[in-house]
């Protein structure tokens, strides 16, 4: 069965469509929190969030200066880089009061013909707890490279960085009862949750890859569970890190490489 895509994909505008960008700006309200992204980015870079609605007001004012600014029209690489905003999920499920999200693996191990793997990854936690109105970043991205940046990082390294088996134990114990949940919840539902979204982008991408034979690629898939426990997927990264900065990735990222080579 395909998904609609507000069932697992977030609210989101291209903001280089014009009819997107103003769709957008009507749409959004006060009280709402959105997150901008630049396109064919990573690390965290160049991510902010929308609070309230001076923000809204000067990222609009920003983006009409640009589109009428006479150095952007016909010059490819003066033009702003694609950006595009999404909903921000305001009440996710929390570990130990941190904001987490899940790294998973998709192989596309060929494309003549289509063959396919997934592979589990690990979970990424914040060094602090989380609040909705902070307006440290570090509070808001999970990623290792964003963890740096806060200054308890070098003490809560490896706390950052969870097992999917330390994950699943966690929710048995915390979650399952209260929430009604099937044992192994993380291994069974989220999981097969994870392998659906993912096969559907695939095969809503596919006829844009090369087909040819050794072409393969690793793609990170990171996805957010909310306090519903329901999964949504927040981005899908052709370039995935494979640094192993802590102990967890160091038994977790060369598994990853050799199965996938």
């Amino acid at each position: 069965r395909l998904l609609r895509m507000e069932e697992f994909f977030p609210e989101s505008f291209r903001l280089d469509l014009k009819d997107e960008r103003n769709a957008f700006f009507e749409l959004c309200k006060e009280e709402e929190i959105w997150i901008c992204k630049p396109n064919c980015s990573n690390q965290g870079r160049g991510i902010f969030l929308l609070k309230n609605p001076a923000s809204v007001n000067a990222l609009q004012a920003k983006l009409h200066s640009t589109e009428e600014h006479p150095l952007s029209k016909g010059v490819p690489h003066k033009a702003p880089k694609a950006r595009i905003v999404q909903r921000y999920i305001q009440h996710p499920l929390l570990l130990e009061g941190k904001k987490f999200d899940v790294r998973s693996y998709l192989l596309i191990a060929c494309t003549a013909p289509y063959v396919l793997f997934f592979a589990q990854g690990y979970v990424r936690l914040t060094c602090v707890n989380y609040d909705a109105a902070s307006d440290d970043l570090t509070v808001h991205l999970t990623n290792q490279y964003m963890q740096k940046k806060n200054s308890l990082y070098s003490q809560l390294k490896d706390e950052t960085v969870w097992r999917m088996e330390d994950f699943n134990s966690y929710v048995n114990e915390k979650f399952r009862k209260t929430n009604g949940l099937p044992k192994d919840w993380v291994f069974t539902v989220f999981t097969k949750r994870m392998q659906q979204i993912m096969l559907q982008c695939f095969l809503a991408a596919k006829h844009k890859l090369d087909r040819k034979l050794g072409y393969f690629d690793l793609i990170g898939c990171d996805f957010l569970i909310d306090e519903n426990f329901k999964v949504w997927l927040l981005e899908m990264n052709s370039n995935p890190a494979l640094h192993t900065n802590c102990q967890v990735l160091k038994d977790i990222i060369p598994t990853v490489v050799y199965e996938s080579l």
